[in-house]
Formats: C-alpha cells, sequence, structure tokens
C-alpha cells in the first residue's frame, strides 16, 4: 500500500513529537507544511489531554494503583508522557527516563533490563530499546486511533542525534521495527532543524544564506549537544547546502543543568538540617526540571516552589519544601553551563577513578562553550586552516535549553568575540526557529525532499570509518603487531551507497572467536575507500567500539584463513555494512557480513 502521509517523529530525551504532510493532493505545487499532532496521553489518574508535545518518560503503576487506561487500552499499567513526568518528582524509582541517552551507551547492554538505574528488585525494569519502542508505540497508537490507517503503513522519518554512532542507529531502527514501523529512514537532528527552517521560511531562506556562507547549528537538547556545519554551496548556477563537520556525541544538556540545580536546593535544605538521600535527590531534580522549566517559560513568573515526599513518605503533607527563583536558573545555567571563554578554551579532562558505578557517560566538563570551541577549531583544522576557528556566518540554535533569551545571547558573545579576534564578522541569527518542534517539523519535510520537493542537505557519513588489519610481525615480548587502518567508508559516503575498495591482499579467520577492530574519524575528509594508514596523529583517529564475533566456517575447517576481498556499504538508515567476500568461494554467493558497531551477544 502506497503511504498518504510521510511523518517525521523527534524521539527526543525529553519530549518526543510526531508532524505530518499529507501527500494526497499534493501534485506539482509548493510543498505543503507540516502539521504538528496533539498526541492524547494521561496528565493524571482518570485525566486525558491531547498535547503536542509527549514528554519521554514512561512510569510503572503501583499494584495498589488503578489502571492507567486510555481510549486504545482501558486495562494498562504503565503510562507514556506527560503523567509519568509529573510521577518521576513522586515516586522516581518507577519512572524510565532518559532512555536515549542510554541507548548511545555503548558501556552497557542496551537489549538488557537496565532502566530505571537503581530501582529495586521488586520494580520492572526494561531495556532502553524497549522503552524507545514504548514512546514509539504510543504514537503508533495514537495515530490509529485518530487516522484510522497504520502508522506502519506511512513513510516515517525518525530523528536522531548527528554523533549517534552505527550501533545505536541500529538500535533505534530495532526499537521502532518492534513499534510496527517497517519504512523508516533515519535523519540527523540538526539536518531537520534545518529543514523545518528552510520550509518555514519559503524562498525568503537565500535572502539569509549564500554561496560561501556557513550555517552553524547548535543543537542543546535535554541530554546531548550536538554541533554541526552546513555550508551554502555554488554549483553549476545552483545553491546546494552541504553538511562539512559533525560534533563528537557530547552527553551534556538539560539533564545536567537539573541536577546542577536540584545540587543548589539540596545544599539550602542541607544548611536548614535536611538530609536528602539518594532517591529524594533524584526527585529533586526532576522537581527543579519542572521548575526550571516554567520560569524560563513564563517571564512573569519570578519564583516556583519546589516539594518531595519525607523519607517513609509519598505524601506532599509530609514534603520538604524549598523554592527555585529565576536569579538561581539564570546563574546556574548561564555561568555555569556557558561561560565566556577564550577561543583557544578546551574542556577540562579529568583523571578516572579506578572503581565506579554503571551510569551514563557523562561529559567531564560541562562548559558547552568549550565544546563549541573546540568543534569550531577541530573543523577549521580540518578544512586547511590550522591556528584557527571555522568562521560560521550564520547560526541555528535548537533544542529546548536554547529556549532561554539568556542561553542564546551567552552563546552569541562567545561566537562574536571569538570570531573577532580573528577579523571574521559576527554571525547572525537566522529567525523563525521553533526549538520544540522544529525537529519533527523538519524530518516530516525531508520525507517530501526524498520525493524530489525541496532542497536536499548533502552530507551523507560524519566520519570517515576504517577497519583495522593486523601485520604481519615476529613476536616481540610487549610489543602488539602493528595496525593498519584501512578506509572502508570515505567522510560524506551517502547512504544506500557502496565503496569501490581496491583490492588487498587480506586474510579472515573463520570457525573461531575473533576481534574486529574499527576506527572513525571526523577530520581526515580527503581519504577515499582503500586509503591504508600506517600511522596518525593523535586525535585523528577514534577507535570504536570492537566486535566480537565468531564467523561461521561454511564448510572449512575451525581457524582457516580465507583469501578474501572486501566490499563495504552504507545501509539507508546510517549503518556501516563491510562485507569479506571469498576469492575462491565453496558455494555460490558466499561471503562474510560484519555491520560496524553492533556488540556481541
Amino acid at each position: 500500500m502506497s503511504a498518504r502521509w510521510v511523518v517525521g517523529i523527534d524521539l527526543g530525551t525529553t519530549h518526543t513529537a510526531l508532524a505530518a504532510i499529507d501527500l494526497q493532493g499534493l501534485g506539482n505545487g509548493p510543498a505543503a507544511a507540516a502539521e504538528v499532532m496533539v498526541v492524547p496521553q494521561l496528565i493524571a489518574p482518570g485525566t486525558l489531554d491531547a498535547r503536542a508535545l509527549v514528554p519521554s518518560f514512561l512510569y510503572f503503576a503501583h499494584p495498589s494503583e488503578a489502571a492507567l487506561g486510555l481510549p486504545w487500552d482501558g486495562a494498562r499499567r504503565f503510562a507514556v508522557g506527560e503523567y509519568a513526568r509529573t510521577r518521576a518528582a513522586e515516586s522516581p524509582a518507577r519512572v524510565v527516563s532518559s532512555a536515549k541517552s542510554w541507548l548511545c551507551h555503548v558501556g552497557v547492554d542496551r537489549r538488557g533490563p537496565i532502566l530505571p538505574p537503581g530501582a529495586p528488585d521488586d520494580i520492572e525494569k526494561i531495556s532502553p530499546v524497549e522503552a524507545a519502542f514504548r514512546y514509539l508505540d504510543h504514537l503508533s497508537e495514537a495515530w490509529l486511533a485518530e487516522r484510522g490507517v497504520p502508522l506502519g503503513e506511512q513513510d516515517v522519518v525518525l530523528t536522531v542525534p548527528a554523533s549517534f554512532d552505527a550501533a545505536a542507529r541500529d538500535l533505534t531502527v530495532e526499537a521502532a521495527y518492534a513499534a510496527g514501523l517497517e519504512n523508516v529512514t533515519l535523519l540527523e537532528e540538526p539536518q531537520a532543524a534545518l529543514y523545518a527552517w528552510i520550509a518555514g521560511s519559503g524562498e525568503s531562506w537565500r535572502a539569509h544564506l549564500g554561496p560561501g556562507d556557513v550555517a552553524l547549528v547548535v543543537d542543546v537538547g535535554g541530554g546531548t549537544t550536538d554541533f554541526s556545519a552546513i555550508e551554502a554551496v555554488e554549483r553549476d548556477g545552483v545553491l546546494e547546502l552541504t553538511r562539512i563537520a559533525v560534533g563528537d556525541h557530547i552527553l551534556l544538556g538539560g539533564d545536567n543543568m537539573d541536577l546542577a540545580l536540584a545540587h543548589g536546593v539540596a545544599q539550602k535544605l542541607r544548611d536548614a538540617g535536611k538530609e536528602l538521600d539518594s532517591w529524594q535527590m533524584v526527585a529533586l531534580t526532576h522537581s527543579c526540571r519542572a521548575a526550571k522549566e516554567r520560569l524560563l517559560g513564563d517571564a512573569s513568573v519570578t519564583s516556583a516552589p519546589i516539594a518531595i515526599a519525607s523519607r517513609g513518605s509519598a505524601l506532599f503533607g509530609s514534603a520538604l519544601r524549598a523554592e527555585l527563583t529565576r536569579d538561581d536558573v539564570t546563574r546556574v545555567l548561564v555561568d555555569g553551563f556557558f561561560p565566556m571563554v577564550a577561543e583557544s578554551a578546551r574542556p577540562a579532562a579529568r583523571a578516572r577513578v579506578g572503581l565506579t558505578q554503571i551510569g551514563l557517560p557523562y561529559a567531564a566538563d560541562p562548559a558547552v562553550t568549550k565544546h563549541l570551541a573546540a568543534f569550531l577549531s577541530r573543523q577549521a583544522g580540518a578544512g586547511g586552516r590550522h591556528g584557527q576557528l571555522l568562521h560560521p556566518s550564520a547560526v541555528l540554535f535548537n533544542g529546548g535549553v536554547v529556549k532561554a533569551e539568556a542561553v542564546r545571547a551567552r552563546l552569541l558573545d562567545a561566537l562574536s568575540h571569538w570570531l573577532k579576534e580573528d577579523g571574521a564578522p559576527a554571525p547572525r541569527v537566522l529567525p523563525g526557529a521553533d526549538p520544540d518542534l522544529a525537529v519533527a517539523r523538519g524530518a516530516a519535510h525531508y520525507g517530501l525532499v526524498r520525493r524530489g520537493k525541496g532542497l536536499r542537505i548533502r552530507g551523507g557519513t560524519a566520519r570517515a570509518y576504517y577497519v583495522g588489519i593486523e601485520s604481519p610481525a615476529p613476536a616481540v615480548p610487549g610489543v602488539e603487531p602493528p595496525i593498519v587502518a584501512l578506509c572502508v567508508a570515505p567522510f560524506g559516503m551517502e547512504e544506500g551507497t557502496h565503496a569501490e575498495l581496491p583490492a588487498h591482499e587480506l586474510g579472515l579467520v573463520v570457525g573461531e572467536p575473533v576481534r574486529f577492530r574499527f576506527f572513525g574519524s571526523s577530520v581526515r575528509r580527503n581519504d577515499h575507500a582503500g586509503t591504508a594508514l600506517t600511522r596518525w596523529q593523535p586525535g585523528e583517529l577514534d577507535e570504536l567500539a570492537p566486535i566480537e564475533i565468531e564467523l561461521p566456517a561454511e564448510g572449512r575447517r575451525e581457524g582457516d584463513v580465507v583469501a578474501v576481498e572486501l566490499a563495504a556499504q552504507i545501509t539507508a538508515v546510517g549503518t556501516l555494512l563491510l562485507e569479506a567476500v571469498p576469492r575462491e568461494p565453496t558455494t555460490a554467493g558466499e561471503r562474510w557480513k560484519i555491520e560496524l558497531g553492533v556488540r556481541s551477544g
């Protein structure tokens, strides 16, 4: 069945949203505007409301509670959305949050029941993949209830951070498939935000971006900070947009800021002789998030009350009370996370403790401005401008954190100061952005672009990818055999394309456990498929999560070394698929496949 709608879904750390464009009657006219769907969700027991934003929270009901029914499932024992977020401040051990951040954590089993972390054994736990599935399934159920046709029959564009690795992308698609969304395309969130800006601006966007301009997308959301640079290039008299740089995956965002506010309130309570246990601290963090959003969303509000249950009590009549003021929020957020720093400033690294609890790998340095300076400097070096910053001429803000005027002003002040030192003009702000809903709207618009309606942002892979090949060498005590990094996917390789790899004398070990090493680089942009690196500078290549696997012997002996040639492709969902094709196959079509970033087991 052909799709009637193209649907964009922003599966965010703190909010999820859906926008759609009706394809009926589209014809050859201008692209239609994306319509944001208001999604029914519980806001209190027995109270349903339809809202554009669905908080990315999941609450499991206590056995003593009544069912958390919805129109399509009256006996449901869990809630997704606003009510789940409310319960996070009252019963945090029963609430899953920040699942998206866990989805990209390579140090845990992302298919294992680990959320909520630290919850007692008598409370149901689920995996990050299942949490993502439940959010998407809620959207799918709401869509079916409203429109009478399955969401899985539509063309769905699902967004991910630009810095998501291949494994996190693959797991996101796995969650979508579980929710019945079989026709899924992935799109990077910063690109989606720019697509939304282009769609909202109409043809006037060309008045803001011209040949040679570089648009910096600063996306500070609930769980991550993403930087992307997109250049406007004129080719044969036609203006094109090309994504030229993507920053590292920085686990730094609104979650960190909520925790910082919670520590400040906790100190006030401590000064009053009131100590908090670990679960009260989690509840306080959720309460501070709600207070922060209220203070930043309503200029007339100067303070917001905070209340968390006392030990041994779930009643607010026996609650610990405090207050968060607008000055507190501004001081902690702006000065703590967006300090004015020199362009040479870099994020600080701290020595790691030998033993640590399993948790999210948050950025060690909370200063977003330091991470931004490092990104601009690194990308300038990649473009051959060593010693200078990449000079963005325009800035597009995205993400809930940058809704605060004080945050945007500080980021612009820092950028203007750095560029002035390099003799470049201050960047201008691209107008009309919607930090909350832009990603969903832009994803839906991209669905039209894929059908030939609208300007496409060229980009492909945000990194070049390499596989490690062990060189033969005599055994020497304490010396590992040298590794050659073979480029299998160059920077900017488009989804759905193959890389032509020149023939190499390679041997593949089959029938016994082996370990594949992979590397990525966001700065080596001129390497082509087949480039072999015997040495590289520190910071040029980052080693990715290895793949430990036993490739089937296929009728050969265990431990045989098979002469093979390599083939590589970037799949439609943005993962790297490496294939080893034997030069002398034992059966027709014999080959082994290894997918980058998918952890064994």
